[in-house]
């Protein structure tokens, strides 16, 4: 009968063990899985407004004769092999030019071409916005995960890392220089 019982208890605490193992494996993929998601969706959205912005781009050069106006982060763009982080600077630092551009020659709002795109591009960019606050909370919550116990155990078994936020961020190290705009 104690037999019995020593192994009910065993059973009992392995199952515990495993229901604690499964929820945290299953928290910290489920923060992946949306990280990735987020990602994704990141890409896809600096791709489309890439896109967007070399339209605008050459609407600019055909429509603004008496000046030769370069976008040159936007012609390195094509060559470089950057981070999904220094594609959005590099996007955003062109689309400041590009405002300036616009608030110089006021004859490019009256391009109905020019408006649309444009349009699409604040949609673009909203639509950025919003996924990255979405990555960021999730790589909040992973990264809380992954300093907890017991899931720190689980991460380090499944070799899973806290991230950075999508800024690039990393709260957990020392350099300041990070944290400049």
């Amino acid at each position: 009968m104690v037999i019995l019982y020593a192994i009910l208890l065993i059973v009992a605490i392995l199952g515990i063990i495993g229901i604690i193992y499964i929820s945290n494996f299953n928290s910290l993929q489920e923060c992946l899985t949306r990280i990735n998601e987020a990602e994704s969706i990141i890409d896809d959205s600096l791709r489309s407004k890439y896109d967007i912005i070399i339209k605008l781009e050459n609407i600019i050069h055909n429509n603004i004769t008496e000046t030769k106006i370069v976008f040159k982060e936007l012609e390195k763009l094509k060559k470089e092999k950057i981070s999904t982080f220094e594609m959005e600077r590099k996007l955003n630092d062109t689309l400041l030019l590009m405002d300036k551009v616009k608030n110089d020659y006021p004859e490019l709002s009256a391009i109905k071409e020019y408006k649309e795109l444009y349009k699409r591009l604040l949609e673009n960019d909203e639509k950025i916005s919003a996924a990255k606050k979405y990555y960021n909370k999730y790589t909040s919550s992973l990264n809380a995960l992954v300093k907890k116990f017991p899931s720190n155990i689980i991460s380090k078994l499944h070799n899973i890392k806290a991230r950075n936020y999508f800024d690039n961020k990393d709260m957990n190290d020392d350099d300041l220089e990070d944290f400049k705009l």
